[in-house]
Order: C-alpha cells, then structure tokens, then sequence
C-alpha cells in the first residue's frame, strides 16, 4: 500500500542531462519517475514521444510536427503483427530519460516506481492525418492510436517491473478539461470513457496501478468510472472541482482509490511561493475535503505538483520540488 502523503511527479522536467534529471527525481521522490525531456529534443514531446511504432507516422524534428501519412499498405502490416498482449517499445530516440533512468536503477529495487503514458484522448486529439483532421475522428486511426497506447504501457510495465515491488502508470490527459468546449463538440462522452476504460484496464491486467492525471477541471464522474487507481488533480487552481462531486468521490476512496493532490504550481506562480504560502494553501484545501470526504486524509492522499515543469526553468523546478519536499516534512 502506498504510504499517505507519499510524493510522486507527473513526467516532464526542463533538464538537458538526463543524467542530472534522472538522479534529481531519484533523491527527491518517494515514488520515483522516468522524467520525460522535452529540452532534449521534439521527439521526447508527449505527442511524438508515443508516436513510435503509429503505423505511417511522420515527424519533421525541425519545424516541430507529428502527423499520419495516409498509408494502406503500412496499416496492414500493422495489424498483421498486432495482438491483444502486444508491446511496442519506446526507444532511446524518444525517450533518453527513460533509458538513462533504467541504466541508473538497474541494480536498485523500490516499492513503486511510476512510468507514463499519454492518454488516448490526448493523443488521437492531438495528432493529425495528411489533411489535417485528428486521429479521433477517424475511426480506424482512433482504434490504433488506442492500440499503440496500450502496448506502449505494457512495455514500460515490463522495464520498470525488475525494479519495484509495484508499477504506477498516470494517464495524462490534458485534454479532458477541454472536452465539451466548442472544439471538441464532436468527442462523443461515452467513447472517451471506453478509450479511457482500455488503457486502465490494459494497465491493471498487468498488475499495475494506474493513474490518471489532468491539469485542470474535468468530468470527474467519467473518470472515476473508468476504473482508474489515482486521481491526480491540480489542486492549486482546481481544488474545489472535487468537491462538487462527494458522492462519486467518496465511493471512489471507498473502493480504496487514491487522490493524488497537485498543490505546488508549475506555473509562473511558483515564484511567489513559499513553504508557509504552500502550507496555508494545503490546510485550507485540507478544510474543504475533509468536509466532503472526511476519510481522504487518514490513508488515501498522495502529494504531487499540479503539473509537468517542462515548461520551467531548471531553478524553478528545483524549487517546486523542494516546497513539495517541504510540505511533505510538516505532514508527517
């Protein structure tokens, strides 16, 4: 079982040293993560980083873009190889920081150890055919890029499992907070839960826990449904969405889910926190849950920042982690 309050990341760091980067996460976390490294090159995006092994996948590193190529023949031999235990690696191309992080652990063992994945939703979404459409809307690319994602998350299981009593794999799903917007009128609500459905349950076959991560508001009655272990929200701007749905929630920790709460920004914000400033900012979001589910604090609440800091500098980052460190001290 997880300890309460243990502290985990969600995936991306500023660092160009994956070494560096590898071994920051190792001394900071109770449960430690693979740290993706968007600074290192565009394929380690969340997009393309997931992107290898998509049938007719296209990347222009230079000007930065991801796209299908409209390829028969290459979505034949696709499915020809194609099974429901399927693995499809992530190599060292799209993912230095996952390689390095195994080179350093590999004669270590720990109670968990997080890997991740970008969420279906997210990228079918997010990557376009040859005529700029995306992927979710077409149904053929929608189910492979489904397909893709859970091998993928097989995989990882498979690399990260050697060194840990249990695998923790988050979902990253940015794009929920967005769906229902005029953008995405067309996501139909019952297929993404199917989708969502897919990758937690390819996950938990495994014997993984699986989690999901989104930074911002969402439906959380969807994604509670699909079976997910961990909710992690954004607890800095967010906090309160949760609380708006008590009964799901409740019935959520009940069936012993876990609440992974995201209370030191990795936005601009940081700059003006402090400890105190993180502290207060906790207790206050404590109040509030503890009204509407009294049993969140005593086993069911781990700790995390509200987002990636791929998009901070290397100095901010340090801080986020230090002031989640710090929370960490005055809670146990």
């Amino acid at each position: 079982m997880i300890k309460p309050f243990s502290t985990t990341g969600i995936g991306s760091l500023p660092h160009k040293d994956a070494e560096e980067a590898c071994r920051l996460v190792l001394e900071t976390f109770d449960i430690p993560f693979w740290p993706q490294l968007p600074g290192v090159s565009f394929r380690e995006f969340m997009i393309p980083q997931y992107s290898e092994g998509m049938p007719a996948i296209r990347i222009d590193p230079e000007k930065k873009t991801v796209w299908i190529d409209n390829s028969p023949e290459e979505l034949e031999r696709f499915y020809e190889t194609w099974t429901e235990k399927s693995r499809i690696a992530i190599s060292d191309d799209f993912a230095h920081g996952l390689h390095t992080f195994l080179r350093i652990i590999q004669n270590r063992k720990f109670d968990f150890l997080k890997g991740q994945i970008t969420g279906p939703l997210t990228f079918s979404l997010g990557i376009k055919d040859s005529e700029g459409k995306p992927a979710y809307f077409n149904e053929e690319l929608r189910e492979i890029s489904l397909m893709l994602l859970k091998a993928k998350a097989r995989w990882q299981y498979d690399m990260l499992r050697p060194h840990t009593g249990r695998v923790v794999i988050f979902i990253d799903e940015p794009i929920l907070s967005a769906l229902g917007s005029s953008s995405y009128l067309g996501v139909s609500p019952d297929e993404a839960l199917r989708m969502l459905q897919e990758v937690v349950k390819a996950i938990r076959e495994e014997g993984g826990l699986s989690g999901i991560h989104c930074c911002g508001t969402a439906d959380w009655p969807l994604v509670i449904r699909s079976g997910v272990d961990i909710v992690n929200f954004d607890a800095y701007d967010y906090g309160d969405t949760i609380t708006l749905y008590p009964s799901e929630f409740s019935g959520f920790l009940d069936r012993g889910g876990l609440l992974a709460c995201g209370i030191v920004p990795t936005s601009d914000a940081i700059k003006e926190e402090s400890p105190e400033s993180i502290l207060i900012r906790f207790e206050r979001l404590k109040d509030r849950l503890l009204h509407s589910f009294p049993e969140v604090f005593a086993s069911r609440m781990l700790l995390t920042p509200s987002c990636g800091t791929g998009s901070l500098t290397v100095s901010e980052t340090l801080k986020v982690f230090q002031l989640l460190m710090r929370l960490k001290e005055e809670l146990a």
